[in-house]
C-alpha cells in the first residue's frame, strides 16, 4: 500500500495528522493510528504494524488486527492509501 501523491503526514506531541494538500481535509490520528500509517506508507504489510502495536502498547492481538483493518478499510475508502 502507499499514500495517495499529496498525502502529507505530521506526527505531533498528541499523535499525527494527515493532510490531503489537494482539498485541504485532514484526518487527527492517535498514536497507533500514526503507526499503523507510517507503517503502511513504507510499503509494509498490515501485520507489520499489528506486530508494532502489540510490541509497543498494552493491546490484546486480536484487538490490534481489528483496529489495523478497520483503519486501513477506512484510509482506503477515503482513497488516503493505494492498494
Amino acid at each position: 500500500m502507499k499514500l495517495r501523491k499529496g498525502i502529507a503526514v505530521t506526527t505531533t506531541e498528541y499523535g499525527g495528522v494527515l493532510l490531503d494538500e489537494k482539498d485541504g481535509s485532514y484526518w487527527q490520528l492517535n498514536d497507533t493510528s500514526v503507526i499503523v500509517v507510517e507503517t503502511l506508507a513504507a510499503g509494509r504489510a498490515p501485520e507489520a504494524a499489528v506486530e508494532r502495536i502489540v510490541a509497543e502498547f498494552d493491546v490484546e492481538r486480536s484487538e490490534a488486527e481489528s483496529d489495523v483493518a478497520e483503519l486501513t478499510r477506512q484510509l482506503v475508502e477515503a482513497k488516503i492509501l493505494r492498494p
